[in-house]
């Protein structure tokens, strides 16, 4: 905690135009101190830093710093060196250098100051591996310097003529930067576990992995916003993590690859507004979900029409998925929400295995020794999918496809038939899926996943399937409703620009994990969308 000890009389917080560094400003009795926070990138990047600036008068100020590990569990030993504070547990060394003293204890870090006007005092958090030397010192404002140079420039590759929302599509993509792993180029969805989906319920999950499904999202906001080096990244993650067995392909890895995800509960934290348990790992990783072959299929695809060179890899790895998908295509799965409950034929999966073939199918392959027999049964087959979907997936009396094969619930996550090619947004079928969605589901002119429960904890509307929606009645061309839709998702983001998983109306806040990287990659495709052609994942 870093704050005024006077009376705060107002404060206000924004990114510094352009980058990730955060400033908070406040007017308190006696003067105005602003508080600059970023995370160096280069050498320094594991430091976070907090300088204080005088604006005007004179602002008395306090820092408290209460280290925990393991979920909170484990304090730390803590040590004053040379003025600085090292605290070190296990494997971990964590380090404190301030411009003003320090108050080391064994429970805490505090230091009380005043700062004048022109004056800046600076605080740097550095981490580090306990057995190796403390980490270097950080030259704060050669930091900051270098900080705002980095993500201006990187940003500066995105040419605002593009859409109709510069601000808001350079802040989401500025935020997709930022939960880009960069060893890797993996792209985590979130860098938050257990913020709740409802208020007080147990819908916490651990979202700090890497989910497959939102890989076709990704590339097509990177490569249509110009960024063809992150698009790239991602893409060799993809294949990197699946390897070349589908058979055995996980639903989501870890930032590295890695596909160990144990869930478990960490039950002596309360969990965020007392919403437990609070998970760490997750155990939908194991789930059998075949839309998820699909989507890597589309990726690829996407990847191949962008001009993205074709590796060996990517040849073999798409035949023997596709070989996997002739076989596995109508076995029950948990579906794209990742249901805990009994698997079933879920429309969208049955989609996504449509979607799979057509995309290997799109290809040619004239060059592949004995491909023609496959192509043939795969052509057969995926007009079988598709009949059996219009049929199975469709309730006549409803008037809608629904989200799984003799079902009556609604799914907005079939928004994306017509996103991905299967259906012309103006089918009948589709038009009235859209407009059904659009009735049942909408709250306050936003999208929810399904319909509210009469009783028991409910989750807010979901963000990115609103996006989805300005995108079906702008395919429609419905431009205008179009875009009505999308600003209501912008209005929501908080002060920052930010936007988490859900929103919930009733309360009027963002609800969730926080920032989502499938809403701002809505945001993104959507705001692309309605401004111009852009590369698109049903073939666009």
């Amino acid at each position: 905690m870093l704050a005024p000890l006077d009376v705060i009389l107002t404060y206000e917080r924004r990114y510094q135009d352009d980058t990730l560094v955060m400033q908070t400003d406040f007017e308190v009795v006696g003067g105005a101190v602003r508080v600059i926070d970023f995370m160096p990138v280069g050498a320094a990047s594991r430091s976070l830093v907090r300088i204080v600036m005088g604006l005007r008068g004179v602002a008395r100020m306090r820092s408290h710093l209460c280290l925990r590990f393991d979920f909170g569990a484990l304090a730390p030993w803590t040590a004053s060196v040379d003025g600085t504070m090292h605290g070190r547990l296990g494997p971990d060394l964590v380090v404190l250098r301030a411009d003003c003293a320090l108050n080391i204890t064994d429970d805490s870090t505090e230091a009380t100051f005043e700062v004048a006007m022109g004056e800046r005092v600076a605080f740097v958090l550095s981490y580090g591996p306990s057995h190796l030397p403390p980490p270097e010192p950080v030259d704060t404002e050669a930091a900051l310097q270098t900080t705002r140079h980095y993500w201006k420039e990187w940003i500066g590759r995105f040419d605002n003529a593009k859409t109709l929302w510069p601000a808001e599509v350079r802040r989401s993509l500025l935020t997709l930067k930022a939960l880009i792993y960069r060893p890797s180029g993996a792209i985590v969805a979130a860098p938050t576990t257990s913020l709740p989906e409802a208020p007080g319920g147990r819908l916490n999950w651990d979202y700090r992995y890497c989910w497959l499904r939102d890989t076709s999202f990704a590339l097509v906001a990177l490569l249509n916003a110009g960024f063809h080096e992150e698009a790239k990244a991602w893409r060799d993650w993809l294949l990197c993590a699946i390897a070349g067995s589908p058979d055995s392909i996980r639903i989501m890895y870890r930032v590295d690859g890695g596909r160990h995800l144990h869930e478990r509960t960490v039950d002596a934290l309360q969990g965020y507004r007392y919403a437990t348990p609070v998970r760490v790992g997750n155990a939908a990783g194991m789930q059998h979900q075949v839309d998820v072959l699909g989507e890597i299929l589309d990726c690829l695809d996407v990847a191949r029409r962008a001009g993205l060179a074709t590796t060996e890899h990517q040849c073999v790895i798409q035949r023997r998925i596709v070989e996997h998908l002739e076989k596995v295509w109508n076995t029950p799965g948990s579906g794209i929400w990742e249901s805990r409950a009994e698997p079933r034929h879920y429309t969208y999966s049955r989609v996504m295995a449509w979607v799979g073939l057509d995309r290997f199918i799109s290809r040619g392959h004239d060059a592949d020794a004995g491909v023609s027999p496959l192509l043939e049964r795969l052509t057969a087959l995926r007009q079988t999918i598709r009949d059996e979907i219009c049929r199975e997936g469709w309730n006549e009396g409803l008037g809608s496809f629904t989200q799984y094969y003799g079902g009556e619930e609604l799914d907005a996550s079939l928004l994306l038939m017509p996103l991905v090619g299967f259906l012309p947004a103006h089918d009948p079928r589709m038009a009235s899926t859209i407009e059904t969605i659009r009735r049942e589901l909408s709250e306050n002119g936003l999208i929810r996943r399904r319909k509210r429960q009469a009783d028991g904890p409910n989750e807010g509307v979901f963000l990115a399937c609103s996006c989805w929606m300005a995108d079906c009645l702008q395919m429609q061309g419905r431009s205008e409703e179009a875009r009505e839709q999308f600003k209501r998702v912008l209005a929501v983001a908080n002060d920052l620009g930010l936007l988490s998983e859900q929103y919930d109306v009733r309360r009027g806040q963002l609800a969730g994990n926080f920032p989502q990287a499938l809403t701002h990659l809505a945001v993104i495709n959507t705001a692309l969308g309605l401004s111009g052609p852009t590369l698109q994942r049903g073939g666009g």
